[in-house]
């Protein structure tokens, strides 16, 4: 909201040298954000000219020009030749003239300079020059304005160019600040200084005649609520539409950010700025018969004013007559009666429009307008009638109408109901100890109506009309902490208390992340959207069709599922790296994905109005309705994980690496985990694991297949894994404890063993493991060797042991039996031998 400081002091007292910043923090202290300050950016000297005599000149190049003699006032140079393009005026008239060292808009400097075969000492500005509006009409004629100054005059106070206007942010639940009515209110709560509500004007009352009938049909209400609860109409006959409006009521726009329109938009304009009651004006004689507020039909049609036709909803409240709609109500007025230059009489209207339906209506028809952004915040049940008559006396005032007994007036009643305010609820909510005084205070000044319980236990309080907002106790206590400054409230940190804090599995999730990127990996976040072929591919491991849920209205049509795998997300990750020059990656996610079982149908469910608490029944509903939510982790590897070197090669990512990292995860989360090859559709056969803790699969890894590869656009190999974070961390019980470390030396074995080639090297080494016993502190994997020396179908299995006990140091026959034992569970199992 832009806020013209000269029209803010007519209705609350500004200190002489107030600031436009000074004006800005008082309105920060009552809970406004600064925002801007505008100014028309204008320096002088621009002043009052009159045009004493002027030649016109035609030139080579068709155009005609006047050479004038203009007198700007002895104290400013007195007569000064100038040269001007304009037609509009003739000697005589007083224009508004820039001399040499002003600066218009722009920036514009002025300066004398030679064109046209004169020296133009000067130039005789346009409106559209001065900043007043866009239009290019000829140059500004001071008398068209109805202004007689004396010769000399500083034009730029004359035309009120020297005003200044602040902008502030105003949040959704104020919307009484949409107006200069409101701002000047809450300036008068930040700084004690006398308010002068401008609604508080003394109209004799006219009373309606028969002339134009209004009637409000609301045959479909929206929750209950008619779509218009009041409806007032005035008519102002005889009025001149070309009449210039004044540069006051230019300027103020202009700083407001609105455009001069002509004399009757602009007053519809101007009161809505000031009281925050949106308006419409319609051309009288277009009109056929009363009017009647309704919603529209089934596929009704009609043309707004910025000449689009629109295929209107059965929400949508309508201004119709008996020619059919004439405005979209709240939001837009049509283009059939729209005043115009050829208006002489006009029908005033000003109602109070239910909030919901504008809202609906705007974004429905993508018509965001200064009436909607009013009207859905709410807008004073009790300013229609204020309104409407404001703008008819400017209409008689500045376009020479007259105000007649004609129009209607629908008036329903306006009711606010109480809220009971406790004694002591606002210190206990806010922290602060206000005295009842203030309570009361602070409320009396917003225009509450306040009434002291008879048992003392606290207040009954009415908001006034002009707060929808205040709706309970708590708004009550925020408007009391407000009022009284939120610099009082005082910045303790609270306790937390004791036996709180993150769950066993949040923890362990952040273990997992921390060691990721601990260990080189890069979190790389992504939406949740993906393709249902992409789920198949990359969900399943054997790309079979699975149910994927489907987004109603997705961010990205070509990507409407939620996703089943982190994997679609990672690839797009890497897409997008390699295509800027980056190659060598190392990236990882945690996310949800989403896992709705076969035949069952999700969100179903109808959501419950808002505002409104709803029942268990409900919640109970709602959260069946939503799929299975399974945290993953997942990580992508491609390029080098080591550049190339003097003296050394570069080394490709592979397996290893994606099984380092699998590793790094079980240690965070207090697990061993186990990998048994297997085979998937989007991994490369013979070069895929599946990822197991005591038996049971919590995921996979291995080599992208080069189909998959290719189609990702990825130039070379790709590693991947991915695992059920959530159901490892349950797997491991929770938290993770520390072993203790033994003094004694460890005892190493080797052993290698020869057996068939198509038993899983895992298979083996839990073999190894079970039948060692406890002293076996670890076993790995060393060598597989397959060639020279080993049968064929067979092949060779190289495994370290080591042994250590808690109590002694082992004897070199201990670690050997011990050995030799697990070596006899995978003779029994495998028929492994010992290779010579």
């Amino acid at each position: 909201m832009r806020v013209p400081l000269s029209w803010l002091r007519e209705y609350v007292d500004l200190a002489a040298d107030a600031t436009p910043e000074d004006v800005l923090g008082a309105l920060v202290t009552v809970g406004f954000e600064e925002e801007d300050v505008h100014r028309f950016d204008i320096t002088g000297p621009v002043v009052v000219g009159q045009v004493v005599s002027l030649e016109a000149e035609p030139q080579s190049n068709g155009k005609t020009i006047n050479w004038c003699q203009v007198d700007v006032g002895e104290a400013n140079g007195g007569i000064r030749g100038i040269v001007c393009g304009a037609h509009n005026f003739v000697a005589g008239d007083k224009v508004v003239v820039t001399l040499p060292g002003a600066v218009l808009p722009g920036p514009f400097p002025i300066a004398a300079r030679k064109t046209y075969g004169h020296v133009s000492d000067g130039m005789i500005a346009s409106a559209r020059e001065l900043g007043l509006g866009d239009e290019h009409n000829g140059i500004v004629v001071l008398s068209d304005l109805g202004i007689d100054a004396p010769v000399g005059t500083d034009a730029i106070a004359l035309l009120g160019l020297d005003d200044v206007a602040v902008e502030i942010n105003v949040t959704p639940d104020r919307g009484y600040a949409f107006s200069l009515r409101g701002v000047a209110r809450e300036y008068a709560h930040a700084t004690g200084a006398d308010f002068r509500d401008p609604a508080e004007r003394d109209f004799a009352e006219l009373q309606p005649g028969t002339g134009h009938t209004t009637v409000v049909d609301d045959a479909a209400p929206v929750r209950g609520r008619v779509g218009a609860s009041e409806f007032v109409t005035r008519v102002v006959r005889g009025v001149d539409p070309t009449r210039p409006t004044p540069p006051w009521m230019v300027a103020r726009l202009s700083l407001a950010g609105m455009r001069s329109l002509g004399v009757l938009i602009d007053i519809t304009n101007y009161v809505m700025l000031e009281l925050g009651q949106p308006l419409h004006g319609y051309d009288l004689d277009k009109l056929t018969g009363g009017i009647t507020v309704r919603r529209a039909t089934p596929g009704e049609k009609m043309t707004t004013l910025d000449g689009v036709e629109r295929s209107l909803h059965v929400e949508d409240l309508l201004i119709t007559d008996e020619s059919g709609p004439i405005g979209l109500a709240g939001v837009m007025g049509g283009g059939t009666t729209e005043m115009s230059d050829t208006t002489r009489n006009v029908l005033i209207e000003a109602a109070h429009f239910d909030p919901t339906t504008i809202a609906r209506s705007a974004r429905r028809h993508k018509l965001p307008s200064e009436a909607s952004k009013r009207f859905e915040r709410g807008v004073d049940p009790l300013i229609p009638f204020v309104a409407a008559r404001r703008a008819a006396d400017l209409m008689v005032e500045l376009a020479g109408g007259t105000l007649t007994e004609e129009g209607g007036a629908l008036f329903a009643e306006v009711f606010v109901g109480e809220i009971e305010l406790p004694a002591g609820f606002v210190q206990g909510l806010i922290g602060v100890d206000y005295t009842d005084d203030e309570i009361t205070g602070a409320l009396t000044t917003i225009g509450a109506d306040v009434t002291a319980s008879d048992a003392g236990s606290g207040w009954t309080v009415i908001p006034p009309t002009w707060r929808p907002d205040l709706t309970d106790k708590w708004t009550l206590a925020e408007e009391v902490a407000r009022i009284h400054g939120l610099d009082r409230i005082p910045s303790v940190l609270p306790t937390p208390p004791s036996g709180r804090g993150l769950t066993a599995h949040q923890q362990g999730r952040r273990r997992v992340a921390d060691a990721l990127a601990a260990a080189g990996l890069v979190e790389t976040p992504s939406f949740p959207f993906t393709t249902e072929v992409q789920n198949d591919l990359h969900g399943s491991a054997s790309g079979e069709h699975l149910p994927s849920i489907r987004l109603a209205n997705p961010l990205d049509g070509q990507a409407p599922s939620l996703r089943r795998s982190l994997i679609p997300g990672l690839l797009q990750t890497a897409h997008r790296n390699i295509s800027r020059g980056l190659t060598d990656l190392a990236i990882f996610e945690t996310g949800v994905v989403f896992l709705p079982e076969p035949g069952v149908e999700y969100g179903t469910e109808d959501v419950p109005p808002l505002g409104e608490r709803p029942s268990e029944e409900t919640l109970a509903a709602l959260n069946a309705s939503i799929p299975p939510q399974h945290r993953f982790v997942s990580a992508l590897l491609t390029g080098h994980v080591s550049p190339r070197q003097p003296g050394r090669p570069a080394e490709p990512a592979s397996l290893v690496e994606a099984l380092d990292a699998v590793r790094v995860i079980a240690a965070a989360a207090g697990v061993e985990i186990d990998v048994v090859q297997a085979e998937r559709a989007a991994l490369h056969p013979g070069r895929t694991g599946s990822l197991r803790i005591a038996g049971e699969e919590v995921g996979y890894v291995g080599e992208l297949h080069p189909a998959v590869a290719e189609g990702a656009d990825l130039p070379g190999r790709a590693t991947v894994f991915e695992l059920d974070l959530d159901r490892v961390l349950s797997l491991a019980g929770g938290r993770v404890v520390a072993a203790s470390l033994s003094t004694f030396p460890a005892a190493t074995q080797d052993v290698s063993l020869t057996l068939s080639a198509e038993v899983p090297a895992a298979d083996v080494q839990a073999a190894l493991a079970e039948g060692a016993g406890a002293m076996l502190e670890s076993v790995r994997l060393v060598d597989d060797y397959r060639g020279e020396g080993v049968p064929e179908g067979s092949k060779s299995l190289t495994f370290a042991l080591r042994f250590r006990a808690d109590d002694r140091t082992l004897t070199a026959a201990e670690a050997t039996e011990a050995k030799l034992a697990g070596v006899a569970v995978a003779a029994e199992r495998f028929g492994a031998a010992l290779r010579d």
